[in-house]
């Protein structure tokens, strides 16, 4: 095992050699670790750094299309296929819980058959069932091939920073931040162009099925990848093996994470189903409201790419939990006092806060020291924190109908506040779920994982 300073902590990891062209080593370290630490062994040869980074910045801009594709023209997809509302809001429920619980399989599906060959999978899985949308005409169908779609970008969700860990133990901060800006982007784009993307190519079946040609695109390099069997278990890694990504509660810092996580999903995806309509009750029109809305995520762009290479420098991240949570509170505070003539910097302070999804997923590589762990993790801390995400949409809708205004809904999400940065506190200090697990395993509360020793 080599020890790397990753981030300004030290972070002990077995990991591979990845070679450019050149032959020089981006990430070095022990090629074959002893026999005693369960891994997933990486592919068989060095590939390029550069094909590496480039195939996870492809997958990243496909894990949110068919998200918020589908929601710009919800419209129309219910009027053509005479969807009801109740099925409407199963729609746009399904992605918190696909992602909760095809993410907690994934995991188990890089042990079996390695992270290249799920990933390829997923993207595969990702264009089969946005390309599908565009030509069923029955609803089950549409509900059948959007699930298709969504198990894909569970999967990659969840492996993609194992992945990283595995490749760039030493890079984390500059590879989490080139994946979570093309994600951002990859969420940004479809909302905007989507409607467009429609009208000039004749309806919402060729705006939805035109992002299916970007996950197609961003496959070919993973079939390469996958070509070998990364991410496979070694023989005789039997502890490995009977480890469970549940056996990640009994770690407190998993825990930590995961309802952090989990809360701040749940403040976007609140934002996502009710900001516009908020603005709207406010005073602004149409128009001016989903300008204000696309503000959150536009923010976020930026934030993807300053915010893991700066808490992957930093040895304590809370002062990046204070800073989002702050900015939440402002957001808020702001919306419940002026919702209309302070419009535009209350969304940026929304967005802003939103800071706090890709401090996370860089802190699931910082707070684990070996890629195997990182996996569990991640698929621990989503399958957790999309259950927890997807109480807020619900719980806004249903208090503004009992209400008959925003203010409690409101109310609720900055109280909410505190809680996220609690846990944020307690997550962003300077240790490892892996140092949990094994004391864990030495008061015999669970079988010992080498990952853990």
């Amino acid at each position: 095992m080599s020890t790397a300073q990753v981030g300004g902590l030290d972070a002990t990891s077995s990991h591979p050699t990845v070679s450019g062209d050149s032959g020089d080593a981006v990430d070095e370290g022990p090629s074959d670790p002893p026999a005693e630490v369960p891994t997933l062994l990486p592919a068989r040869r060095s590939w390029p750094a550069w094909l590496l980074l480039g195939a996870v910045v492809l997958l990243a801009f496909n894990l949110r299309t068919g998200v918020t594709g589908l929601g710009a023209v919800l419209d129309e997809v219910q009027a053509d296929l005479r969807i009801s509302p109740l099925v409407a809001g199963v729609l746009t429920t399904l992605p918190v819980l696909c992602f909760a619980g095809f993410g907690a399989l994934a995991a188990g599906w890089a042990r079996r058959f390695g992270s290249q060959r799920v990933l390829a999978t997923a993207l595969a899985a990702v264009a089969v069932g946005e390309a599908a949308r565009a030509f069923v005409s029955s609803i089950p169908l549409f509900l059948v091939a959007t699930v298709v779609a969504l198990a894909g970008m569970a999967a990659g969700n969840v492996l993609v920073p194992a992945f990283v860990k595995a490749y760039f133990p030493r890079r984390v901060g500059l590879a989490t931040a080139a994946y979570t800006t093309s994600m951002a982007i990859g969420t940004t784009l479809p909302a905007a162009l989507t409607v467009p993307i429609a009208d000039a190519l004749g309806g919402w079946r060729m705006g939805l099925g035109f992002w299916a040609v970007a996950a197609a695109v961003a496959l070919l390099p993973w079939l390469v990848l996958a070509r070998n069997r990364g991410g496979v278990v070694r023989s005789g890694d039997s502890a490995l093996k009977r480890s469970s990504l549940w056996s990640l509660g009994r770690s407190p810092l998993a825990w930590s994470l995961a309802v952090y996580f989990g809360m701040q999903s749940l403040q976007a995806y609140a934002a996502f189903g009710w900001l516009a309509q908020i603005f709207r009750d406010a005073g602004l029109n149409a128009a001016q409201a989903g300008l204000m809305l696309s503000l959150v995520p536009l923010v976020g762009v930026p934030l993807s790419l300053l915010f893991p290479t700066l808490a992957a420098r930093l040895a304590d991240q809370r002062p990046l939990v204070w800073a989002c949570g702050a900015a939440y509170v402002i957001g808020y505070v702001g919306l419940l006092l002026a919702p209309r003539s302070g419009a535009i910097v209350w969304s940026v302070m929304l967005g802003l806060g939103g800071g706090a999804f890709p401090l996370t997923l860089t802190m699931i590589s910082l707070r684990s020291r070996s890629h195997d762990v990182t996996a569990r993790l991640s698929g621990f801390i989503q399958s957790v924190g999309y259950l927890i995400a997807a109480v807020g949409p619900l719980a806004m809708g249903a208090l503004f109908d009992v209400t008959g205004g925003w203010t409690i809904p409101i109310g609720l999400l900055l109280l909410l506040v505190v809680p996220q940065v609690a846990t944020g506190l307690l997550a962003a200090r300077a240790r490892y779920v892996d140092d949990e697990l094994a004391a864990a395993s030495a008061r015999g509360q669970e079988p010992a994982t080498s990952e853990a020793r």
